[in-house]
């Protein structure tokens, strides 16, 4: 069920928030109706895939009680093991092993070696690689003594499976969102509603007006990559890099706006990411749930900064690594990662020698620039592709006899629309602030919606419910 579906702004929406608030007096009756609506909205796709959430979350939730209440180490170690690797695993099969099969296949044929291993064709669940993530690291929490265990299986059920965040983030930690989920507000905070209502058409105008109009310009010249120039194969490039971030800001921001709407604060996702003057700072603003998540689960137990230049410059390159294959079981993805991994590495080795900064004038253009080659592997269906693009955006194949371009003068408008909005325009958390209640702004709201709501005839999915 996507959120810019008929069936979910008037079908399912409006009585969920109306049974959520009416039972809220009664927080178990209310953490048993969230869980069951939040189950529909994810079974809509394919209702076999709720047993591997709900698996998930019985492990986790056992193994964090039995994590807290253990007073031997061992004991405490095997149940976190038994989360991680419950957790890992079903990430693993559903997402890698046919990866895995055909990277082994290529690798015996190169060498001449052994036959080739069947190739499982497994259908990747929606959310998965979000869920897990923010399952398991409950249970590391609480063995880290960070958070104590949900007070029973309903709350934590809630906070796995809550719709708004469930397919495609933020990543919320259970420590985030503890108290709100042990001391649930009993009468509906106005305010919050407000702020999920500005957040919720905000960030639904992102994904419909902007991110959509995009695709729908750049798509099918992608399919036709080969027939790009200079000047084309940037316009795509740059249509992408708009795109992928109004489309997944989009998600993030309605998905906090629904937040909101049930009475809970989930973290930013996105603060203006493209405005960055380095690519540390770019990954300090774009998916922030995920990079907070890397830093704390993978780069700080790794050992950070605490060992050493070498072993610090090494440590980042492994968390990009790993965080280009959370993205995707391909080729594309692992380089996509380790390219970001040696820009880090190289941003931070010139930190570490005191070499100085650029004025911020010159590093967001450059910074800028370096993502959306970046852009490129993430895009591209293949590393062929991929080679192809870069080719043609080095100049490989000239440059176009009129200086066009491969949009139309249309398209062309609307991408420098979409940029201009990127640079020149505060971000939705920025103009919510900013938004007070008032009868012309929710007026302009309305509004906004209505024009939202106009285009759902032929939804199209969010980018990264593919992850």
């Amino acid at each position: 069920m996507l959120f810019n579906s008929y069936v979910f702004v008037l079908g399912f929406l409006p009585p969920v928030l109306a049974a959520w608030w009416l039972l809220r007096r009664h927080p178990r009756p209310g953490f048993v109706f969230l869980t069951a609506a939040s189950y529909v909205m994810y079974g809509w796709w394919d209702w076999r895939f709720c047993t591997l959430l709900l698996a998930s979350t019985l492990v986790d939730y056992v193994a964090g009680k039995r994590i807290f209440l253990a007073t031997d180490a061992t004991a405490r170690r095997s149940w976190l093991a038994l989360s991680v690797g419950t957790n890992l695993g079903l990430l693993g099969f559903f997402k890698y092993s046919g990866f895995l099969a055909e990277s082994a296949n290529q690798v015996a044929s190169w060498l001449h070696v052994g036959g080739a291993l069947p190739v499982p064709h497994i259908v990747l669940p929606v959310g998965i690689s979000f869920y897990t993530f923010q399952s398991m690291s409950y249970s590391i929490d609480i063995y880290r003594r960070q958070s104590e265990p949900a007070e029973d299986l309903w709350r934590f059920a809630a906070y796995v499976s809550m719709f708004p965040q469930l397919i495609a983030g933020p990543i919320v930690r259970y420590n985030e969102i503890e108290e709100q989920l042990r001391a649930p507000r009993e009468h509906m905070d106005w305010h919050r509603v407000w702020r999920g209502i500005v957040y919720f058409t905000l960030g639904m105008g992102q994904k419909v007006l902007i991110a959509d109009r995009v695709a729908a310009a750049i798509d099918p010249l992608f399919l036709r990559y080969g027939d790009l120039r200079l000047v084309g194969s940037w316009q795509v490039m740059l249509g992408y890099t708009c795109q992928i971030y109004f489309d997944f800001a989009g998600y993030s921001n309605m998905a906090i706006g629904l937040g909101f709407m049930l009475g809970f604060v989930f973290p930013s996702n996105f603060e203006s990411p493209y405005k960055s003057a380095s690519i540390a700072e770019f990954w300090r603003r774009w998916h922030i749930s995920l990079s907070t998540w890397l830093r704390d689960y993978l780069y700080v137990p790794l050992g950070g900064s605490r060992h050493g230049t070498t072993r610090t410059l090494w440590n980042l390159f492994i968390v990009m690594f790993l965080g280009g294959l959370w993205h995707g079981a391909a080729w594309t993805f692992v380089i996509w990662g380790l390219y970001h991994g040696a820009l880090l590495v190289i941003h931070q080795a010139g930190k570490i020698a005191g070499l100085p900064r650029l004025p911020r004038g010159v590093a967001i253009p450059l910074t800028f620039v370096a993502v959306v080659v970046g852009w490129v592997f993430f895009r591209s269906d293949s590393l062929e592709m991929s080679q192809a693009l870069l080719y043609v955006m080095a100049g490989g194949r000239g440059v176009e006899a009129s200086l066009s371009g491969a949009l139309t003068s249309g398209q062309f408008v609307t991408l420098v629309g979409a940029l201009a909005i990127v640079f020149a325009l505060p971000n939705v958390r920025q103009i919510e602030e900013r938004t007070m209640p008032a009868p012309a702004a929710a007026l302009a709201l309305a509004v906004l919606l209505v024009m939202c709501i106009l285009r759902f005839g032929d939804p199209s999915p969010f980018l990264y419910f593919q992850f």
